[in-house]
């Protein structure tokens, strides 16, 4: 299970051919998405920051092709003559300082700050006599206040230039500016399946974890006539990954490939591997970028280091890294890189918290998955202080994301010795079970109705309500739509076999209508709804046997009725 590694026994002359056999094999997905997102920026720029900044950089544009410039300024005027494109000049006042907004994307951002009647000033339409500005260029170094402005990575066409700490790159900086001008295109990453989506179920929210680890800020709620709805603004999305990692359900996933192609590929690059004589294979996330790097750099990893390579972090979770160890990985490395957004290594190290929690649950070692540092050659290099698990791949026999992972958390509990505890994982993480009251659960069901899984199910015909745990993702829908209060969420990886295994949560016998006898209601569900309408003048005196009644029966006796005394309808 966590056996140590016998170092003699590792020839790494033998793991490096056999790493080149599976690179010769096997390529690793890439994204073949069609471009079907187009940016068209016609060269209107906005310059954002102080005077002699903004200055310096408009001179170095000018006369470059660009349609027009406005200079925005944040201490005083710029003294600045025009060329040959139009030259605009505005002086921000504090107030307009701490209440500017820009949102928007390339060939299409807004800059607007608030006036008098809670109403906002469109500064394109005021400064340039145009809807919007096409690009824009920051050099005030975040020193303006832009509450609406939360994303860290800016949209394409958002320059952003440090002036004291990027004096090396900034004519190469301000020449980028000059070539956003034209036609853009780019792949629409990522599709959602609102139907596998726990957002949101009759008016409640539930699960929000891709809108909480988007560092481009490009996915929002859209609250729709009923429903909110989980949308990803094209133009915004950089292809980051973090919320197709962080959606429990797949509902967000990537279009070409399909995220579960990945996971595949690191059965079958591990498969190949051991097939090709390859001993103690460590299986390292890391992206494009920082591989050119290393490579430019002349780096040449030993032969039992495996690269995954991505185009950022975020498109890799702890259920792909868990994939890897459960398909004989020895160990996972996942390597960071200097020019990570915060939400984005948030979002890694609670994936990693994610990853060693279900690994001690399950009875194995936290240390088989690693977090690099981009200065850690010799960790990176390190052959894995444990054996691997297994030398067997695992086949999947399902598409879904939920069911594909609880694959490999059984083929785990099958090579651990599981806790069988509740074990308690970080907050957040999209695993637990539900506790229901059944003194107060009436089996209306309203919690199976708003549940985006299988877990909660009716009884069929039996009143019944039964709950399966290993599809349960904490969305919190159940708990929201009960209205009797009846359930409470519970937290916590339950490394037992009762996770996987479907059990009644409440159930009782049915009521049978007193009209024809078919069972139609639970006992409760009768006692209840007769307690609530006793005072309704249409339930009043032997109208009250209604309730008792199926839905055929109950039209029946109003039909009687009326027939008894015609009037009768007009006292209601």
């Amino acid at each position: 299970m966590n056996q140590r590694i016998q170092l003699a026994s590792i020839d790494d002359q033998i793991n490096v051919t056999a790493r080149e056999a599976v690179r010769q094999r096997i390529s690793w997905p890439v994204n073949l998405t069609p471009a079907n997102v187009t940016y068209h920026s016609r060269g209107h720029a906005l310059l954002l920051g102080k005077a002699h900044e903004v200055s310096y950089a408009a001179r170095v544009l000018q006369n470059r092709g660009l349609a027009s410039l406005t200079l925005l300024t944040t201490d005083i005027a710029p003294d600045i003559a025009a060329a040959s494109e139009p030259l605009i000049c505005h002086t921000l006042t504090d107030l307009q300082r701490s209440q500017l907004r820009i949102t928007g994307y390339l060939g299409a951002f807004r800059a607007e700050v608030a006036v008098a009647d809670n109403d906002t000033l469109n500064l394109a339409q005021a400064l340039i006599e145009r809807e919007s500005f096409d690009v824009v260029l920051d050099v005030t170094a975040a020193d303006i206040s832009n509450s609406d402005q939360s994303w860290e990575i800016p949209p394409p066409g958002y320059i952003r230039l440090d002036w004291l700490t990027q004096e090396a790159q900034r004519n190469e900086i301000l020449d980028s500016v000059v070539e956003l001008v034209g036609e853009f295109d780019k792949p629409r990453y990522f599709q959602v399946n609102s139907d596998l989506c726990a957002h949101s179920s009759s008016g409640n929210v539930g699960c929000t974890r891709c809108l909480d680890v988007c560092p481009a800020d490009a996915i929002s709620s859209v609250q729709g006539r009923i429903e909110s709805r989980i949308e990803i603004d094209p133009f915004l999305c950089q292809g980051v990954g973090s919320c197709t990692s962080a959606c429990p359900t797949g509902a967000i996933e990537f279009r070409l490939p399909e995220t579960r192609r990945q996971q595949d590929t690191l059965a079958t690059w591990l498969a190949a591997y051991r097939e090709a004589g390859g001993q103690a294979p460590v299986m390292r996330f890391v992206t494009h970028d920082f591989l050119d790097t290393e490579r430019k750099a002349g780096v040449v990893t030993p032969g039992h280091v495996l690269d995954a390579p991505l185009e950022e972090l975020g498109a890799a979770g702890h259920d792909q890294w868990l994939t890897a160890l459960a398909n004989g990985a020895a160990e996972v490395r996942i390597q960071l890189h200097d020019e990570m957004p915060p939400r984005l290594t948030t979002f890694i190290t609670h994936q990693v918290a994610q990853a060693h929690g279900l690994l001690k649950a399950l009875g194995h070692d936290a240390t088989r998955v690693k977090l690099l540092q981009p200065e850690q050659a010799e960790e990176r290099d390190a052959l894995p202080s444990l054996t691997p698990l297994t030398d067997e791949a695992l086949r999947f026999t399902e598409p879904h994301k939920r069911t594909r992972f609880n694959q490999v958390l059984a083929t785990l509990t099958a090579l651990g010795a599981p806790s069988n505890e509740r074990y308690v994982m970080p907050e957040g993480a999209a695993y637990g079970g539900i506790e229901v009251d059944r003194e107060a659960c009436t089996l209306c069901h309203a919690c199976v109705s708003n549940c985006p899984t299988p877990a909660l199910k009716a009884g069929g015909d039996t009143p019944a309500l039964s709950f399966l745990e290993a599809d349960c993702v904490q969305c919190g829908l159940c708990e929201q739509a009960c209205p009797e209060n009846a359930i409470t969420l519970l937290p916590g990886f339950l490394a037992a076999p009762e996770r996987d295994t479907r059990h009644i949560c409440h159930e009782e016998a049915a009521f049978e209508c007193i009209g024809c006898g078919k069972p139609f209601a639970t006992a409760s569900t009768v006692a209840t709804i007769k307690a609530k309408l006793a005072d309704h003048p249409y339930f009043a005196g032997d109208a009250l046997a209604r309730l008792e009644m199926c839905e055929d029966c109950r039209v029946k006796d109003v039909w009687k009725a009326m027939i008894r005394d015609p009037d009768a309808q007009l006292k209601v």
